[in-house]
């Protein structure tokens, strides 16, 4: 007696193809309708397009930032920043009079002379015609730096007068007059 049947309709999981055919067990998931293995990690068509929309999409992000930076002016706030720089004062006084105070430019970056200013007050010690609120650069003071020049590492300036209760600021203010930082400040010894 034979096993082998007439062909009949597939039915699920090939039952009735093992039936006509006489093979055990059945071949179940390896016909050409399933995908095969290989064929999984070969095909790669969809990646190209997925990539390319994820750059894009990243490209367009970063424009954008670097566009808004400027369009809302931060951009030049960049530009506008306080030079770093070191400075010193010495004094040169008796306690309760006045004396000459010396600013040096220590180190650090070249600043323009026209945008650091003396501010503050002499005190009530001060014997001064020095007139605070002036640039670096101004005739009033004693030193080595001109009109318009730049005040690099080891320039000084001498204040004539200031008193030993005087208390002054040496501020770096931008060009525009939009921003202004106080670089080192200064406080007599009976102040």
């Amino acid at each position: 007696m034979s096993r082998r049947h007439a062909p009949a309709a597939d039915g699920p999981f090939g039952f009735d193809r093992w039936q006509s055919t006489g093979a055990w067990p059945p071949r179940i998931g390896r016909d050409s309708t399933t995908m095969k293995l290989n064929q999984l990690f070969a095909d790669d068509d969809a990646v190209s397009p997925v990539i390319g929309v994820i750059l894009m999409v990243a490209i367009t992000v970063i424009l954008a930032a670097v566009i808004a930076t400027f369009v809302l002016g931060l951009g030049d706030q960049v530009s506008n920043t306080a030079p770093q720089a070191s400075f010193s004062f010495e004094w040169d006084g008796p306690s309760g009079g006045d004396g000459p105070l010396t600013v040096t430019h220590d180190g650090g970056e070249t600043i323009q002379a026209q945008n650091l200013y003396l501010r503050g007050d002499v005190g009530d010690n001060a014997n001064s015609a020095d007139d605070l609120d002036q640039t670096w650069d101004t005739d009033e003071y004693e030193g080595d730096v001109g009109g318009s020049s730049e005040v690099q590492a080891g320039m000084s300036i001498e204040i004539d007068g200031v008193g030993s209760d005087g208390e002054i600021s040496l501020v770096w203010q931008s060009s525009a007059g939009d921003s202004s930082s106080t670089l080192k400040e200064w406080t007599g010894p009976d102040a």
